[in-house]
């Protein structure tokens, strides 16, 4: 078994980026184990506008381990997770897709509700609030 992973969402990376201290205390907790902490690509379309007020969050990329982007596997996965939850959210179900290309992985969320409807069922995908 490989390392565990966290996946950031958008709210996440806001929390983060806005030095909130729970988001804060889970970033460093999972840095502290030696977690892959990761970005979906999509997450950086959804905080960022290419203004220097990007720049917290310019500053969170160069801390985590890698900027994910959606593959045709995730974008497919991604589909079905809003087919069978009956939603349209396409950013959150390729963050919920991407936690689900690896195992154990938590994803850390401002909206722990929706992520949890659409990772429902799927193994070793837990959804935390931040």
């Amino acid at each position: 078994m490989g390392r565990d992973r966290v996946v950031l969402d958008s709210g996440a990376v806001i929390a983060l980026a806005a030095g909130k201290p729970r988001a804060r205390a889970e970033l460093q907790e999972a840095l502290e184990r030696r977690a892959a902490v990761v970005i979906p690509a999509v997450v950086l379309a959804e905080v960022t506008r290419g203004s220097p007020r990007d720049a917290p969050v310019n500053r969170l990329v160069k801390a985590v381990e890698e900027v994910v982007p959606a593959t045709e596997a995730t974008a497919r996965l991604a589909g079905r997770l809003l087919g069978s939850a009956g939603r349209d959210d396409t950013v959150d179900a390729l963050v919920v897709a991407e936690a689900a290309t690896g195992s154990p992985t938590v994803i850390l969320t401002a909206d722990a509700k929706d992520l949890s409807t659409l990772a429902a069922g799927l193994p070793g995908v837990r959804v935390e609030a931040v």
